[in-house]
């Protein structure tokens, strides 16, 4: 009988010690869940705040003509020109630069992944850090400097531009995408190897297909990371309120430049009794072309996201 109390007694105590520890887990549960909920909130706000703000004020002058029409013969407070050459200008140049960024950057990755070590290997990931910190100006400032010395003076041009584009996007794409290939597990290397594929076969058809979602998604981080840059375009691009679509002469327009450029021309002082004139139409222009350029990331990130999944690796549920 006493050794059945005893029994009891410590079963009692053990489920009152499991109580109190069940209990100061659900606490520490709900405290923790609260933080992240509210961490989460604050990291909203912002987004939440710059998408109604761009919204509320780009809407108003957003639609057909102002994407078809350029700023050519337009000035003053006249309620007239568009962002068209803008848009053109940001996706020749972009589109450029992502095509000499993105074979050096994926074959730099696959060389330190794949075949890098020693000396070399060690000095290519040093200089792949150094260069994400450049600031976006040192860029621009050495993309017409070398076409300066090549070309001579008056080098401004979209070919320039993408150059400038390109020195920032290069270690992006070789970070993200070194870190995509290491994630690819070495049992698939090995299998390929033993069916007697060559190495070189094998990082084509295994290595980069497995990590192509992860290698789009670096891209486009990349890409959203120049798209939206303005002091290197403004030293190697220039602008103009002409439509220029021949990236090897002339300058051209971005639409990071023309917010900045409508911005920068503020209010216009419009006579008394001028009812065509509108003392808030640069801003109101500016806003709208940030809501294209917001409109543009958005449908690259759809389209990477297609591609990526188009290309994954096909597996059975």
């Amino acid at each position: 009988m006493a050794i059945t109390d005893t029994v009891t007694s410590e079963t009692s105590e053990l489920r009152r010690a499991l109580g109190a520890v069940d209990t100061k887990r659900r606490r520490t549960d709900r405290i923790m869940r609260v933080v992240i909920y509210g961490a989460f909130a604050l990291a909203m706000i912002p987004l939440v705040s710059l998408i109604w703000s761009v919204l509320s004020n780009g809407l108003g002058r957003f639609d057909l003509y102002f994407l078809t029409h350029s700023m050519r013969n337009v000035y003053g407070g006249m309620d007239a020109g568009g962002v068209y050459h803008a848009l053109l200008g940001t996706i020749l140049i972009t589109g450029l630069a992502t095509v000499i960024s993105v074979p050096i950057g994926i074959l730099t990755a696959v060389y330190l992944v794949e075949y890098g070590s020693g000396h070399l290997a060690r000095a290519v990931t040093f200089l792949v850090d150094v260069m994400t910190g450049i600031p976006s100006i040192v860029a621009g400032l050495f993309a017409f400097s070398l076409f300066y010395l090549v070309v001579g003076p008056g080098a401004t041009s979209g070919v320039v531009g993408a150059v400038a584009l390109s020195v920032l996007m290069i270690p992006v794409v070789i970070r993200s995408t070194e870190e995509m290939l290491r994630l690819v597990p070495n049992e698939l290397r090995e299998a390929s190897f033993a069916l007697g594929v060559p190495k070189w076969l094998t990082i084509i058809r295994i290595v980069l297909r497995t990590a192509v979602a992860g290698i789009t998604t670096g891209v486009m981080i990349a890409i959203a990371r120049v798209i939206g840059e303005t002091a290197p375009l403004l030293i190697t691009v220039g602008a103009t309120d002409s439509i220029n679509d021949n990236v090897l002469e002339g300058n051209m327009m971005t639409l990071p430049v023309y917010v900045y450029r409508q911005y920068a021309a503020g209010l216009v002082p419009c006579t008394p009794g001028d009812a065509a004139c509108i003392p808030t139409i640069n801003y109101d222009r500016a806003w709208s072309a940030a809501l294209v350029l917001i409109l543009v990331v958005m449908l690259l990130n759809l389209v990477a996201r297609g591609v990526s999944r188009w290309f994954a690796p096909k597996t059975r549920a």
